[in-house]
């Protein structure tokens, strides 16, 4: 897992779990976001892609059970179920629907992390482009790094999240509102300063984009080759 910085998904509908769960996650140098509902989920796997979901059998609305039944054949995130004390029953149905592992409450973080890990270096993603590389630039997700003329340019969680979904579809053109539901923003200036960002670290020229174009009243996309 060296220099390997997964995305984890955690859903739980309850607060002080999903804020426990991130803050230890993220002080082990995981990007996490959460949901409070398996519906909720469902909208962020669509847009984005995980590297493992932390899932909870229990919740309000939709349950774990029906989320994994619903979404795993359309996506293949490793998934780990948090289950009450009681429910062994539900374990095995888990386990039987496709999770990887499960745990039950109460549980200590620092297992969870451990499973998470276990699970990670089993399951080593290749289906996705991670790190690629385009006349003197580098781009590595991984490390969260933009390498261009060996400076080395650090990237936040917001901005893998929209390289990545542009990385993997390129030539396609993103709308602002295709990325502010990628990031779970809706403001139209906030988006364009994003991309200008970005521009500083990929572009020789920020101000004349070669890779990282507009196209005028339709939006942005990424051209690599």
């Amino acid at each position: 897992m060296d220099n390997f910085i997964a995305h984890i998904l955690v859903v739980d509908d309850d607060d002080g779990i999903r804020s426990l769960v991130k803050q230890y996650l993220n002080e082990n140098n995981f990007l996490v976001t959460t949901s409070d509902s398996a519906e909720n989920a469902e909208k962020k796997v669509e847009v984005i892609k995980f590297d493992l979901i932390v899932l909870d059998v229990m919740m309000k609305g939709k349950s774990g059970l029906d989320f994994i039944k619903d979404n795993k054949s359309k996506i293949d995130t490793p998934i780990i179920l948090l289950t009450a004390k009681g429910e062994a029953e539900d374990r095995v149905s888990g386990l039987e629907i496709g999770a990887d592992d499960y745990l039950p409450k109460p549980f200590e973080p620092k297992e969870l992390t451990l499973r998470i890990k276990n699970i990670l270096d089993k399951t080593k993603k290749s289906d996705q482009k991670r790190i690629i590389e385009f006349d003197n630039i580098k781009i590595d997700l991984n490390k969260l790094l933009i390498i261009k003329n060996k400076n080395e340019f650090k990237i936040n969680n917001t901005e893998k999240i929209i390289l990545e979904k542009m990385i993997n579809n390129p030539g396609k053109t993103f709308t602002r509102e295709n990325i502010g539901n990628l990031i779970d923003l809706d403001k139209e200036r906030s988006i364009d300063v994003i991309i200008t960002r970005l521009r500083k670290k990929i572009e020789t020229d920020p101000k004349n984009p070669k890779y990282l174009q507009t196209l005028r009243g339709m939006g942005y996309v990424l051209w690599i080759e």
